[in-house]
């Protein structure tokens, strides 16, 4: 089961400000790649569930995190079904993101007091997913909306927090764009961890990305 309630992943994801996003069925390339971050500064990775055993993956990596990685706290993303979910959490997944909003994902995480964050593209999907117990709104794809949908959605609805991936980079320019029009925090996935930085197995170069990135954000919030 997940060892961090909802409200304490909600504050670590606006806390942080950044969730990387990575997948690879190599277990202990992906270790590699959690302990990177983490000792970048990160204390969130959202797993993505995109490939056959990813199941299996996640698990190794979450008995790892709770082994040698106190505060770090692992979800699961590209969550398509309850089923999945339910799978997930039963592997001690703390937050559950899906690319869309589905009530049997709600029942299932809310349930268990898990975090799940699905994706919507329209005020009326937030509202609902609201309504549903949703605590942080992914949007997705976030670069088909940009960071003025934010502000848009900000006017009538100021309490929603939302979480823009897809078309988010690792730069003060793009991260300023998203924070600054309203954005609780953003997803990073292959901008962050590149094919190069996997190819080369450039982890140091991860970390100090990591923490580069980390750094900006507190400097767009001063």
């Amino acid at each position: 089961m997940a060892k961090y309630s909802r409200i304490e992943v909600a504050t670590t994801m606006k806390e942080n400000g950044m969730i990387p996003l990575f997948f690879h069925s190599d277990i202990a390339l992906s270790k590699k790649v959690l302990k990177a971050c983490y000792d970048g500064g990160s204390r969130l990775m959202e797993f993505t569930s995109r490939g056959d055993f990813a199941f299996e993956v996640f698990g190794a990596l979450n008995k790892y995190a709770l082994a040698e990685l106190p505060g770090m706290i692992l979800g699961v993303g590209s969550v398509t079904d309850a089923a999945a979910a339910s799978l997930y959490m039963q592997l001690g997944a703390n937050f559950i993101v899906t690319p869309v909003l589905r009530e049997d994902i709600a029942i299932a995480c809310n349930r268990r007091k898990v975090l799940w964050s699905p994706g919507c593209g329209t005020l009326t999907e937030i509202a609902k997913a609201e309504e549903l117990g949703c605590e942080i709104v992914k949007l997705f794809p976030a670069d088909t909306y940009g960071p003025d949908f934010i502000k848009g959605i900000k006017g009538p609805s100021p309490w929603t927090s939302i979480m823009p991936t897809g078309g988010v980079f690792p730069t003060e320019e793009s991260l300023s764009s998203w924070l600054n029009a309203g954005a609780t925090c953003v997803g990073l996935g292959s901008q962050l961890i590149s094919k190069e930085i996997l190819d080369k197995n450039d982890f140091e170069g991860l970390k100090n990305k990591v923490s580069e990135v980390l750094e900006i954000i507190k400097k767009i919030r001063k």
